[in-house]
């Protein structure tokens, strides 16, 4: 297995990034218990070679990359998370980078993977995410997410875009009224595999997730 030196971001986090990183684990705490984590295992556990993954944050699914993954990427540009991250990856498993998901710091091609778990919810241009991540693929390359996304009950979906503005000022920009899965198939992703799961233990506007993996589109350069 190849292992590759983390690089933290430059950036010093500020007091509100370092309070943003230290609370956003035990706000998870619960959603992780109710099958948080477990999702995790089930969605990495088949990973291998080249992977990539965008917004890693603190670190949760860290653990959880099997030993046929030989080369770990992790992006994170918010430094407050970036330090956490490093501080988890103590041994090295990983190298760890600041760079945002609408422009990614690798050449076309690069990954065999990329992982997004609960990230396409707040990047500001999730269309532009999207075809850096089909860029970064190889073909035959798959995208294995798990994102929380617009409800398909229409009461649920009143709510979640009623309230919207004051969850993104909460959850540090985290849109609960995001149509992740229209904006995959826009980009072109085959969206036919995604599976629907709750988000136990989580707010109910945060709790409609899909969950899958995802080939690369035909014809992404």
């Amino acid at each position: 297995m190849t292992t590759t030196t983390a690089i933290t971001a430059t950036a010093r986090p500020s007091l509100h990034q370092r309070f943003s990183a230290a609370v956003y684990e035990p706000f998870l705490a619960l959603g992780e218990r109710r099958g948080g984590a477990s999702r995790r295992v089930s969605l990495l556990g088949d990973l291998r070679g080249a992977v990539l993954e965008i917004g890693a944050g603190t670190g949760l699914n860290l653990p959880h990359y099997p030993a046929a993954v030989d080369e770990l990427v992790l992006t994170e540009p918010d430094p407050g998370m970036a330090a956490r991250l490093n501080r988890r990856d103590a041994a090295g498993r990983a190298r760890v980078v600041p760079a945002p998901a609408e422009s990614l710091w690798f050449p076309d091609g690069a990954f065999d993977a990329v992982v997004s778990t609960m990230v396409l919810c707040t990047v500001p241009d999730p269309g532009a995410a999207l075809d850096e991540i089909a860029r970064v693929l190889r073909p035959g390359g798959r995208l294995v997410l798990v994102e929380h996304v617009l409800s398909p009950s229409p009461r649920l979906a009143r709510w979640q875009r009623r309230l919207a503005e004051p969850w993104a000022a909460f959850a540090a920009g985290c849109r609960c009224d995001r149509d992740t899965v229209a904006l995959l198939a826009r980009a072109g992703w085959d969206v036919g595999g995604l599976r629907t799961a709750d988000w136990r233990g989580m707010p109910r506007i945060v709790r409609p997730l899909v969950v899958g993996s995802l080939l690369r589109p035909d014809g992404a350069s």
